[in-house]
């Protein structure tokens, strides 16, 4: 039996929480290895629909244990705020079934309010973060200045490393204008919270050695998609780690080959949330359409997402990036009744065409998609799961994107219900 990763194949928003969920059916853990909580993944089962940002998808399924990866960085306040709100609909999230690694690295209010206001400083490029402190919490990281989820269990040590800490947040903050943070509140606040973190506290190294030895299906969940990876993605409009395949192994404390097949969610038209190039966004009534039957709203932030065609260009480009074996394709359904449909295959930047996205930002703001242009349908794809219950064209559309990605589609979904599945390659049979 082979373990699996997901990771998502575009900006994110792919649809990564519903096909988790549906694996998880034949997994054992489910490891979140990278990101905080400004991931959103929505799940609907049996017409309930959970929203979890933290939390790994497993959690929701009884029998699967939830690890969160050194490779997370952990908001304390939202998770405890999360498994509270999740708990209201008959989830209960106890050291049983979720484990957080003892090295993660905690966002702490500090790192919220420096993300407000880099994001709100007059000059500078605009990332357009979800200001949750993902970015500043790595920085820490990186910086050998941060606190870890270990530090909670050891009130003795932590007001050193907080004092550590706020003498380089406290210097940046003199140069927004704003006011020193205080020491104490942020002791006080974590200590707090402490007793209600650190029971979940493991050495989930150890624990995922051991669930491999004896057989157990590993599932790794990434966040966001390749095209925010902070050194593959359309850089610097990024998030602050690294979104692909190879981070499941550093963020969760496994070898390599560990990964094993690895699975990119792939949606059948392309979105992105926040600021950066989109070559095939469409900002018109096609565009409008994609998003309202698509329900293109954020699951964290509610923000509106920028939709545009499948760029198969640029797929195959992450796809490569991050070694995907197979893509579960995703919302099929938004593109029915559509009468043509079109497929970027390559660009024009400048006069001159690319195959793929050059990593200079002038050369991505100046890209122009060169589309193919494919019949449309008028049947339906909701809720199929054969290709049988497909239209001929939908049937083309999939294989023809499959030929442009170079790729095998694994599975195909057609509705946010976990079952509604085509399946063509299980991805834990390796």
């Amino acid at each position: 039996m082979a373990d699996a990763t997901v990771i998502g194949a575009q900006w994110g928003d792919e649809g990564k929480g519903k096909i988790v969920d549906w694996l998880s059916a034949r997994a054992d853990v489910v490891v979140r290895f990278q990101g905080g909580h400004n991931a959103g993944h929505t799940l609907v089962i049996d017409g309930a629909v959970y929203k979890l940002s933290l939390l790994p998808s497993g959690v929701v399924r009884k029998g699967c244990k939830g690890v969160i990866g050194s490779g997370v960085v952990v908001d304390p306040f939202a998770l405890i705020a999360e498994m509270d709100r999740i708990a209201e609909q008959g989830v209960e999230v106890t050291p049983e079934n979720l484990s957080i690694a003892e090295n993660a690295t905690l966002i702490l209010p500090v790192h919220q309010e420096l993300d407000a206001l880099r994001e709100g400083a007059a000059t500078g490029v605009k990332i357009g973060t979800t200001k949750r402190g993902i970015g500043p919490a790595y920085e820490d990281k990186a910086g050998r200045r941060g606190l870890r989820v270990i530090d909670l269990a050891q009130p003795e040590t932590i007001r050193a490393k907080i004092d550590n800490l706020l003498t380089h947040h406290n210097a940046l903050r003199r140069g927004f204008g704003a006011d020193d943070y205080d020491a104490g509140a942020l002791f006080d606040a974590l200590m707090e919270v402490a007793p209600k973190i650190t029971p979940f506290a493991r050495p989930v190294w150890r624990d995922l050695d051991e669930a491999r030895k004896a057989g157990k299906r590993i599932l790794f969940e990434g966040a966001q998609g390749v095209l925010l990876d902070v050194d593959h993605g359309t850089y610097p409009f990024v998030t602050s780690s690294n979104t692909v395949a190879g981070q499941a192994a550093t963020g969760s404390g496994s070898g390599p080959r560990a990964v094993g097949y690895v699975l990119g969610i792939v949606k059948a038209y392309t979105t992105r949330v926040g600021e950066g190039p989109f070559p095939t966004e469409l900002q018109d009534e096609i565009g409008q359409r994609l998003g309202e039957r698509g329900h293109e709203f954020g699951t964290v932030t509610g923000r509106q997402r920028r939709c545009g065609w499948f760029d198969a260009a640029l797929v195959r480009q992450t796809l490569k990036i991050s070694g995907v074996d197979g893509i579960a394709l995703t919302k099929l359904d938004v593109l029915d009744g559509f009468d043509e449909l079109k497929v970027c295959v390559a660009y024009d930047i400048n006069g001159e065409r690319y195959d793929y996205l050059p990593a200079g930002m002038d050369n991505q703001a100046a890209a122009k998609p060169i589309y193919e242009t494919m019949s449309g349908w008028s049947g339906t794809t909701e809720r199929a799961r054969s290709w049988a219950d497909l239209p001929a064209e939908a049937v083309k559309y999939v294989r023809r994107i499959e030929e442009l990605i170079e790729t095998q589609v694994a599975l195909v979904s057609t509705s946010p219900e976990r079952d509604d599945v085509i399946l063509m390659k299980d991805p834990f049979e390796g």
